[in-house]
């Protein structure tokens, strides 16, 4: 495992693909706007009702589109095996600088969300839509701990990708398919979370294979993709919706399906056939501004969004209109200018935190990060779980997360080494 972890790494040509920034920035302001175009509000004095525009008959089309996870997740994977490649730091070291960009945005949304619910609640806000902003702020958070998991593996699986190549993500593939068998055949929906591993490092593994350019035929990878997405929900048990809509039986996200995993793929290698098409676009601009922001953007979105409903939909009682109809596609530009009009001062204001301060962090061992890694991830599941709402949970999940940092805290001058000369 150490020569897996450890062995000396040919640096890529280029330090940043240009491709790659793109689907990254693009993939999370496509989930922003998702998230902030499908809520369908409303307030009957009482209780906070929510829906979803995409529910509407036809509608489940859009989805396998508009949801990106697994181009984030590829993206994620191209990028973390450049940067792998193109650092000095072994294996733990950098596993720890990745932790750390990971965990140090969580503080100020703690920092704020921990005390706001109480406070709000003594200032007489409702406590049922209170509780669903601040439970639903905390469940976007499993996209971080589940990336975390692909950040942690990065090295070994690297390892296994320059031995075995494309054999690794058929693999991840296989032990996808074998997790819904087995679901099925039991009826225990518990073993569907392996695919949380098994679908979203498979995703993650074709990265790689773009990276160092062996992602061939992408228009095959994207009809066979597509075409075994289409044949599961035609003849299984999988819903059409790649989202998990009101009223389903079963989600094909939580946990991940196979079903998911094939929208995925087909993904990837409808944008990789693209590529050239998509570099041309003028966007050099945009991924400056954007790219620097896009975490703060992610974390900050939906707080954005529960507070214009405190205020459109609690406040003023005003529902959202029947999606698709002239009331619905009239108000919309108002709504996400709304919406946009709270972010903007909450990313100019948390933006800073994206990055890390410039500490002299201490030189780590495996054991060290992984512990490190553990309590953030952890911590990221309990508020995922639990959310911000009220209670001793949130405070355990930061104090975890913020335990995971102190194992990468300031200490001795971390002195760069070569990957070899740290293997021991």
């Amino acid at each position: 495992m150490t020569v897996l972890l450890e062995r000396p790494r040919p640096a890529p040509a280029a330090a940043r693909d240009p491709f790659i920034d793109i689907l990254r920035v693009s993939g999370l302001a496509l989930v922003v706007l998702q998230h902030w175009s499908i809520p369908v509000l409303g307030y009957d004095g009482a209780r906070l009702t929510t829906g979803n525009a995409l529910a509407a008959p036809g509608l489940w089309v859009v989805t396998w589109i508009s949801q990106v996870m697994p181009l984030v997740f590829f993206a994620g994977g191209a990028a973390n095996a450049i940067s792998f490649g193109r650092s000095p730091a072994a294996g733990p070291r950098w596993v720890a600088g990745r932790v750390r960009r990971l965990a140090w945005p969580l503080l100020p949304l703690a920092a704020v969300w921990i005390p706001l619910p109480h406070l709000l609640l003594a200032l007489g806000v409702p406590e049922q839509p209170l509780q669903v902003g601040a439970r639903l702020t905390g469940q976007l958070l499993w996209f971080l701990a589940v990336y975390l998991i692909a950040v942690v593996a990065t090295p070994y699986l690297l390892g296994l990708h320059e031995r075995y190549g494309a054999r690794v993500p058929a693999a991840l593939a296989g032990g996808a398919v074998l997790t819904d068998v087995a679901r099925f055949a039991s009826g225990i929906d518990a073993v569907g979370y392996l695919n949380v591993v098994f679908v979203w490092l498979a995703v993650h593994q074709l990265g790689f294979l773009y990276a160092d350019g062996r992602l061939a035929r992408p228009g095959l990878i994207a009809a066979c993709g597509y075409g075994a997405a289409a044949l599961l929900v035609g003849s299984g048990p999988y819903p059409a919706s790649m989202v998990g809509l009101p009223g389903e039986a079963m989600s094909n996200m939580a946990p991940p399906t196979l079903a998911v995993m094939a929208v995925g793929f087909g993904q990837v290698g409808l944008a990789v056939l693209l590529r050239e098409r998509i570099l041309r676009l003028p966007l050099r601009r945009v991924l400056a501004w954007a790219g620097p922001r896009m975490m703060t953007a992610y974390l900050w979105h939906m707080p954005a969004l529960f507070a214009v409903t405190g205020v459109v939909v609690v406040g003023l009682g005003a529902g959202t209109p029947v999606p698709g109809s002239g009331g619905w596609f009239a108000g919309w530009p108002l709504w996400f200018g709304l919406l946009c009009l709270v972010l903007w001062p909450l990313m100019r204001c948390f933006s800073r935190y994206e990055a890390p301060p410039a500490f002299g962090y201490r030189a780590a061992g495996w054991g060290t990060v992984l512990a490190a890694s553990a309590l953030v991830g952890g911590g990221l599941l309990t508020l995922t779980v639990a959310g911000f709402a009220p209670g001793a949970a949130p405070v355990a999940a930061v104090a975890a997360i913020g335990g995971g940092l102190w194992l990468t805290r300031s200490g001795p001058a971390d002195v760069p080494t070569t990957p070899r000369a740290s293997a021991g």
